[in-house]
């Protein structure tokens, strides 16, 4: 018996040693020196890799990412609009182990990817586009994009100075429902005086009426998926229906420069108001050179290195970002660009948005 109990305690002990060393071998996830010094993988995926803005976006995070010990993978949907594509990034980054991923949705279809991502321990924000519902991704760094769409519309109002609005809104799709499309479209409308009904839905407001001192009539919401093309296409519909547009809000400041491309190749160019949001480099030249009256600046940048940081942070042990305070996101700022400015609607002009912008 003695002999037994003697050869149990020295195995007993040789396995504590054993698994001490193991300990001291791995180094020990405990080691605070050692989890500073961590490569952290994270990926970035936007919705596409040619919009100004996305590429921004892309900047942000490569050198918010050198700075914080960032393993970057750089990701996006073939097109605006390619939840698939964002799917497969969601799904990648899952399996090579990653700790956190910053996306902007294409749409409600990458949802039960970012659920089974969060599910796997990945801390997921979403940038520019806030998922439908907010709670999707644990926060959003974001431009308030109904106060950028609100900011045009006031500017708008007061360009008008009572004169009736014949108005068309080129918008971002009309066969998904997108959090940034319908919060800058019902923004504007709600800055211009109408009444919007359901600020989370385009197109159920009054076709006419009167919005503030000025009457009104709405004669398209036409998609334009964000690009050029799209913008000019639209355009060209909206025209069809109606010669005499006065007002033109676009999704963004490519859409912008197609839908003043169409105005003017139909000659209806001169003395249309056409504003949008965005406040990329390009943009602000259109601005500059009368292109676009106006349009409300956001910095995607920003966004893309508080979110590279944040989860650099979180996965160290740091804390969580937390909301704006009111909002459900957490608010990256806005500025209106024009240099037409509008007594009562704050705004920058050019020669300062040029050295904010990007792109």
């Amino acid at each position: 018996m003695h002999l037994t109990t003697r050869k149990a305690r020295l195995a007993v002990a040789a396995s504590a040693v054993l698994g001490l060393l193991a300990l001291t071998a791995c180094g020990g996830s405990d080691d605070p020196a050692a989890a500073a010094n961590e490569k952290i993988g994270v990926s970035l995926i936007t919705k596409d890799s040619t919009n100004p803005f996305f590429v921004a976006m892309q900047k942000g995070a490569k050198e918010e990412a050198t700075k914080n010990n960032v393993e970057l993978t750089v990701a996006s949907g073939k097109a605006d609009g390619d939840e698939q594509g964002q799917v497969q990034a969601i799904e990648n980054a899952i399996a090579q182990g990653q700790k956190g991923i910053l996306i902007t949705p294409n749409g409600p279809g990458v949802n039960s990817a970012i659920k089974k991502a969060r599910d796997a321990g990945l801390y997921v924000i979403a940038l520019d586009t806030p998922p439908d519902p907010a709670d999707t991704v644990d926060i959003t760094f974001a431009t308030d994009n109904f106060e950028a769409g609100k900011l045009i519309g006031q500017w708008t109002a007061k360009q008008l100075a009572g004169k009736p609005a014949t108005i068309a809104l080129l918008d971002l799709f009309n066969d998904k429902v997108v959090s940034v499309d319908y919060n800058r479209d019902q923004g504007f409308l709600t800055g211009l005086g109408i009444d919007v009904k359901d600020p989370k839905k385009n197109g159920d407001e009054a076709k006419s009426g009167t919005a503030g001192s000025s009457s009104y009539s709405i004669v398209c919401n036409e998609p334009t998926q964000g690009a050029e093309d799209g913008g000019r296409s639209a355009m060209e519909n909206c025209l069809t229906k109606n010669s005499n547009i006065n007002v033109v809000y676009t999704i963004n400041e490519p859409a912008a420069v197609g839908a003043y491309n169409a105005l003017k190749a139909a000659g209806k160019a001169e003395g249309v108001l056409v504003v949008s949001v965005d406040g990329g480099c390009a943009g602000v030249k259109s601005v500059k050179d009368g292109v676009i009256g106006a349009t409300s600046q956001q910095y995607p940048l920003k966004m893309a290195a508080l979110g590279v940081e944040s989860i650099a942070k979180i996965a160290r042990g740091g804390e969580k970002p937390k909301n704006s305070e009111g909002l459900d996101f957490y608010n990256t700022g806005v500025a209106l660009v024009t240099d037409k400015a509008a007594t009562g609607v704050t705004s920058i002009d050019t020669a300062k948005a040029s050295r904010l912008c990007w792109g």
